[in-house]
């Protein structure tokens, strides 16, 4: 999917690099969102470290941080560097 959206984004004029970290990032934030999303995510989960709404729960806020930071904090830093 990740070419897919790629293809998508640059057909609509997204610069090809900006577009690459961008979803890259994004696909980073679903590691930590859900109880199947990495591979060690299952065992964890499987073996009652971490309650299932809690780990939603965690996964949401930690998501909300890491967005407005990457939008924020990481958006302005791009386009003091010029990739945006």
């Amino acid at each position: 999917m990740f070419t897919a959206f790629l293809s998508v984004a640059s057909a609509l004029g997204t610069p090809p690099y900006l577009g690459a970290v961008v979803l890259a990032f994004l696909s980073n934030l679903m590691g930590g969102i859900t109880h199947y999303g990495i591979g060690s995510a299952p065992v964890f989960y499987g073996a009652g470290y971490v309650p299932l709404a809690k780990w939603w729960g965690y996964g949401f806020l930690i998501s909300i941080v890491n967005l407005v930071i990457w939008l924020g904090v990481g958006g302005a830093w791009w386009k003091f560097l010029g990739l945006w």
